[in-house]
C-alpha cells in the first residue's frame, strides 16, 4: 500500500472513531434521560396503576361525547349511553380489585392511615374490609 492511501484509511477510522464517540454519548445521554421517566413512571403508578389512569380518562371522553350532545339539545345515542353503563360497571371492578388485601387502593390507603393529620379516616376501611371490628 502506498503511503497516501495509509494516511486516507488512517484518517477515515479516526472520523469514524469520532462518529462513534458522539454516538456513544448520545446513547449515554439517551439511556439517562429514560431511566429517569421510568422512575417518574413507577412513582406516580406506586399511586394510581396506569391501566387504571388511562381507563378512567378514557371513562371521562365517554362522559365529555354525552355532554356534547345534550348541550345542543339531542338525545345522547344509545351506543354512548352503553358504552357509559359497560364503563360504569368496569370501574365498579377496577376498585373492587384496588380494595383487595393486595390491590393498589389497599396498599395506598394503609400508608395513609399510618400518616398524621389525615382529614379523613382511613383506617376504619381497613378494618372493616379485614373483618376487624373498630
Amino acid at each position: 500500500m502506498a503511503d497516501d492511501q495509509i494516511a486516507r484509511l488512517t484518517a477515515a477510522l479516526e472520523e469514524n472513531n469520532a462518529h462513534l464517540k458522539n454516538c456513544s454519548g448520545f446513547l449515554q445521554t439517551i439511556k439517562a434521560m429514560v431511566g429517569e421517566v421510568v422512575v417518574y413512571m413507577k412513582d406516580a403508578e406506586s399511586e394510581v396503576p396506569e391501566k387504571m389512569r388511562r381507563f378512567i380518562m378514557y371513562m371521562h371522553d365517554v362522559h365529555d361525547v354525552m355532554n356534547m350532545y345534550t348541550e345542543q339539545g339531542h338525545t345522547v345515542p344509545d351506543y354512548i349511553l352503553r358504552e357509559a353503563e359497560r364503563c360504569d360497571d368496569r370501574y365498579r371492578h377496577l376498585l373492587k380489585e384496588g380494595n383487595t388485601d393486595l390491590g393498589w387502593i389497599e396498599k395506598v390507603r394503609g400508608q395513609m392511615a399510618n400518616e398524621p393529620g389525615n382529614r379523613w379516616d382511613h383506617s376504619r376501611l381497613l378494618a372493616s374490609e379485614k373483618g376487624i371490628a373498630k
